[in-house]
Order: C-alpha cells, then structure tokens, then sequence
C-alpha cells in the first residue's frame, strides 16, 4: 500500500505540471484569464500562438506518457516493489492521477486544464493502438461539428467502445477508459451549457457546414 499511495502521488504531482500555466509564466501570462479561460493546449493556441500551443501539448502528452511507462515499474528509494501489488491496476491507477492533476492542480489553486492531452499521452503509453479509435473519432467529430470538446467528450467514449472491442479482457485498462470517459464529459460540462445556449466556439477553419452557417 506504501508503493501505491506513493506512486498516486507522484502521479498526481506529475499532473499538476501544466505547460501552459508554467511557460505562462515564464512569459508573464496566465492564459486562464484569457480566450475560454481554460490552461489546456487549445486555448494556448488560440492565444499565445503555434509555438507556444505545440509545446504546452508536447509537456501535456509527455506527463500522461511518464506516468503509466515509467513511474509503475520504478523501485523509489525506501519503498521498492510492492510484489502483491498488481502492476495494471497500479498502472491505470497512475494514468488517472495524473489526469487529475492535470485538472486540479495543486500549484495552481486547483484550477487547470480539461485533461485532453495528458488523457492522450496515458493512452499511448497504456496501449498505443487505442490511440487509432480516439485520434480518428476526435477528428470526424471536429470536422461534421466544428466544437473541440464535443469531439473531445465523444472522442473519450470511443475510446471506452473501442477497448471494449479490442481488450475485452483487459479489466483494468476497460475500467481505466470508462473513468477516464465519465471524467472527460464532467470536466467539459461547462462546453455542453455553452454549446445548448448556442454560445459555444466553433474551429470555422476546420468544421465542414461553415458555408451553410448563419
């Protein structure tokens, strides 16, 4: 229990690292009182540029990576292998915490990101096809509708349908995406009141009906 306590924390920690809110204020920003409000890459992009938008993604996937390849399998010092302790779960566990800290981040008056991307990075360092059904599905959705976090929330359930197909019996990893879907759709509730008030942002660059809009 000592390893896993320990781990979930580290995770979490992990998490908590934000690339926009730490290259913000490298840059004396906090892109949280700017665009959406939101410290994930999408409004990085939109408000600080390409540049800054890449690299806020590239730290945010890179966490979600770090937390389920690396962290699971490491003997931190005075705590070692816990031998009874299952390394999926503890794995999935990781994967989850780091989430979490990604949108409740200690540092940052509990106040983050969505999760998209280190939801992203803990998916390809779980099982790298699973990001084939979670990148495409993401992709249709933003082109036939033109909102980021509809395909973002639609994405997640994809991703829980599509491991239900190919890892049937891969309990943790199934319990892993449902929680990871059920957490995606809570944190982007605010998306789903904008988007039924009709105040939600569309990407008109990439959405397909633009034309046939109002």
């Amino acid at each position: 229990m000592l390893e896993l306590g320990a781990k979930l924390l580290i995770a979490y920690l992990l998490g908590t690292l934000l690339g926009s809110l730490i290259l913000g204020r490298v840059r004396g920003v906090d892109i949280r009182s700017m665009g959406s409000g939101n410290a994930g890459a999408t409004n990085a992009l939109r408000t600080q540029g390409k540049l800054f938008g890449f690299l806020v993604l590239l730290i945010d996937v890179a966490k979600g990576i770090a937390a389920v390849s690396w962290l699971p399998s490491a003997a931190l010092p005075g705590i070692g292998i816990d031998a009874q302790l299952s390394r999926e779960w503890l794995t999935v566990a990781c994967g989850f915490a780091v989430i979490v800290g990604h949108v409740y981040p200690v540092w940052f008056e509990f106040r983050g990101g969505k999760g998209a991307a280190t939801v992203v990075g803990a998916v390809a360092g779980l099982e790298l096809r699973l990001l084939v059904p979670l990148l495409v599905s993401w992709i249709i959705v933003l082109l036939l509708s033109g909102y980021v976090g509809l395909a973002t929330m639609l994405s997640a359930v994809a991703l829980s349908a599509a491991v239900l197909v190919l890892e049937p019996g891969n309990v943790p990893l199934c319990a892993f995406c449902a929680a990871v879907a059920v957490f995606v759709i809570f944190t982007h509730r605010s998306n789903i009141a904008r988007m039924r008030a009709g105040k939600e942002n569309r990407v008109r660059r990439l959405w397909l009906f633009r034309s046939r809009a109002a």
